[in-house]
């Protein structure tokens, strides 16, 4: 028999519960039961993103989020500041070059985390930036930014500050409104515990008044049709919405306001901690500029003379666990382990004891069973933040 584990960073394992959930009966996107759905989940999204702006939902990846916040806000030549940390951070780069924005980029290198200074720094400089965008989460590299000292810096001058927090959002803290979070992105596969196929934005009255202005060609993604649509007499989506997707969604929700979006935080920061615990008992080096905060994945370096890569597949065509590898130029430098969303301490534990196996498998000198101790002592400690 064989047991298959997923441990990426997305997508996430999906509960039971939202798996039933998107069984149920098709029902109509105009039918007065939609609007009953549609409303609560929006309702629980601004529970989880801690805000009481606008939330517009659409069915498409993060990706089409990010997409849709570039073409909102802004129009052909507006200057935009991007600090990039990772392979997220530099698709903020694409986004904006794909629609004749003028791109004025922090560069740092991949597991570094954007200096706020920095941030402070080009906006004072530069009074004509109508925008900066940023990463909360850097999936490709285990690295949380600071959004709370950039919101409070970005807060001050017109710019908007738009963040990617697709992997971050319900596993690591992120306070919308209070960290003056302007437009917030965030996708239904990773701590949501859904499936792909669901994108959503926050968008706060700073950033409405932006969205005014902006001329940048759009349809499908146009907040106002949406916001117009969701503020009508009976609420509804513009557009045919992903109806079963968004009904597993609305479970998922109800399962992180049962535990508290507080205790689902302190969930994953154990787990985080268990991870890296593991790891370095292994000896091996975490990947960048890991801390307390880095509660989504764990991005590990390979070993010298080991391929990244190869550790991914040994443990996914071996041992049945499917964990992610290194993105763009650290391919094979590096691999993650994920840990957002539907996870528990015996995740923890199966994917430590597959990572020793595969290890030994490559060559690397293991003493068994080092890091499911090490990662087990971390979850014993938290185990009443885990039942």
């Amino acid at each position: 028999m064989r047991k298959e584990y997923l441990m990426t960073p997305g997508p996430t394992p999906v509960p039971s519960e939202v798996l039933l959930a998107q069984a149920k009966p098709m029902i109509h996107h105009r039918a007065p039961i939609y609007t009953e759905i549609i409303l609560e989940v929006l309702d629980d999204l601004k529970y989880v993103f801690q805000t009481k702006n606008d939330i517009i939902m659409f069915a498409s990846s993060g990706t089409g989020g990010m997409e849709s916040a570039v073409v909102n806000l802004f129009s052909p030549g507006d200057k935009v500041l991007v600090a990039s940390t990772g392979n997220f951070g530099e698709r903020w780069v694409k986004i904006s070059g794909a629609y004749g924005l003028d791109v004025v980029k922090l560069d740092y290198e991949w597991g570094e985390k954007a200096n706020p200074q920095d941030i402070a720094d080009a906006l004072a400089k530069d009074q004509d930036i109508k925008g900066v965008l940023t990463t909360h989460s850097e999936t490709s590299t285990g690295v949380t930014n600071d959004i709370k000292t950039i919101g409070k810096i970005v807060a001050g001058y017109k710019a908007v500050l738009v963040v990617d927090a697709i992997s971050g959002l319900g596993a690591c803290e992120l306070k919308t409104d209070e960290w003056k979070c302007d437009v917030v992105i965030s996708g239904s596969q990773k701590a949501l515990m859904t499936p792909p196929g669901l994108a959503f934005t926050s968008v706060s009255d700073k950033a409405w008044a932006v969205v005014e202005k902006s001329t940048l060609p759009k349809f499908y993604f146009d907040y106002k049709t949406s916001r117009d649509a969701l503020h009508k007499d009976q609420p509804q989506s513009p557009f045919t919405p992903a109806v079963s997707t968004i009904v597993g969604l609305g479970e998922a929700l109800k399962l992180i306001k049962k535990e508290t979006l507080e205790k689902v935080l302190e969930r994953h920061a154990v787990l985080a901690k268990a991870c890296r615990a593991g790891v370095h008992a292994l000896g091996l080096e975490l990947f960048g500029a890991s801390d307390e905060m880095a509660n989504s994945v764990t991005a590990i370096k390979a070993p010298e003379g080991i391929d990244g890569q190869a550790v991914v597949k040994t443990l996914r065509v071996k041992y049945g666990i499917t964990i992610a590898g290194g993105q763009g130029r650290i391919k094979g430098k590096i691999f993650r382990i994920g840990h957002c969303g539907y996870y528990d301490k015996f995740d923890i534990v199966s994917v430590m004891a597959g990572l020793e196996m595969a290890l030994k498998d490559l060559g690397y000198p293991v003493e068994m069973g080092a890091a499911v101790g090490a990662a087990a002592e971390v979850l014993y400690e938290g185990i009443s933040v885990l039942s």
